[in-house]
């Protein structure tokens, strides 16, 4: 019983073996198939073949295996192409691939993130914080500076001025324009915290510093223009510091001395009273009261100064 159960796998096998065997012997095939009897000749080639090995085959079984190769039977002929191909192959192949497509998308991840952290987040809370600035924060030091400012004086240009500056800074915050409202608001600090100051402008008199210096300007060949050296001494006995504008290169410098231009005669007249003891005794040349801008000069003094000699 087991023989004849066997039987049948047996002739099988041994057909696709013939087919097999057909296969590799190209040269062979050809020449048969080209022929009329190419059948029989293809059975005597391969009865011929498989007897040099000590193989003994049937006719049947030869038979079988040139009707397989004509037919293509026991031949794998893969799926035509398609989407249901494709997914099969990529199911397959899933070990090789998954691998690359698992790092891209957790390097696609940390780009995500990295943009998050570092711009998106950032940038939101720059507007976020602009948006504050320019609804609470400089509207209200718009308005503490504006009161302090009316507080330290009643002069009315003074006032003005303060109001056209705010005007300004408010319109600048209406338009979203920060930087110009900021610019504003400094402006306006500045001039209270000016207002606020007293300070006396005194001659300098002192070893390794010069009282007067004198320039002969470019415009002028034949002239002189007479300095003396002062500074600003506040109400603690201590030289303050000044953003002064030089007349010789018209930028502004923040100095605690300087020269201011004065009078031949004044500058005359300081220099006399040096002379005779190496000190000079009124060293006062302005005053700067609090709810004022400018300085109050004695006579002599001319608007322009200098910062270097």
């Amino acid at each position: 019983m087991a023989d004849k159960a066997d039987a049948p796998l047996d002739d099988l096998m041994m057909a696709m073996d013939v087919v097999d065997t057909l296969r590799h012997d190209e040269a062979m095939v050809m020449k048969e198939l080209a022929a009329d009897d190419r059948d029989a000749r293809m059975i005597e080639r391969l009865r011929q073949v498989y007897a040099s090995q000590g193989i003994e085959v049937s006719d049947e079984i030869l038979k079988a295996g040139v009707e397989g190769l004509k037919e293509d039977r026991f031949v794998y002929s893969p799926p035509a192409s398609g989407f249901q191909r494709w997914l099969a192959i990529a199911y397959v192949t899933r070990s090789s691939w998954s691998k690359w497509v698992a790092g891209a998308l957790a390097g696609l991840v940390l780009v995500i993130a990295a943009w998050q952290f570092l711009v998106v987040m950032p940038r939101e809370r720059a507007a976020a914080a602009l948006q504050v600035e320019l609804t609470q924060t400089l509207p209200k030091s718009i308005t503490d500076l504006s009161g302090r400012i009316a507080g330290l004086t009643d002069d009315a240009a003074i006032l003005s001025d303060a109001k056209r500056v705010a005007d300004d800074a408010q319109a600048a915050i209406t338009a979203g324009n920060a930087d110009t409202a900021r610019e504003a608001v400094a402006r306006l600090s500045t001039m209270a915290a000016d207002l606020a100051h007293t300070y006396e402008v005194k001659i300098v008199s002192r070893p390794g510093v010069p009282t007067g210096v004198t320039r002969i300007p470019d415009s002028n060949p034949g002239a002189n223009n007479y300095y003396l050296v002062v500074e600003a001494i506040g109400s603690d006995g201590k030289p303050m510091r000044r953003t002064i504008t030089s007349e010789e290169d018209g930028k502004p410098h923040d100095v605690t001395i300087w020269a201011q231009r004065v009078s031949s005669a004044l500058f005359n007249r300081v220099r006399q009273d040096k002379s005779e003891d190496g000190i000079v005794q009124d060293t006062l040349l302005g005053t700067k009261e609090r709810g004022k801008l400018a300085i109050s000069w004695k006579s002599g003094v001319q608007k322009g100064a200098i910062t270097e000699w």
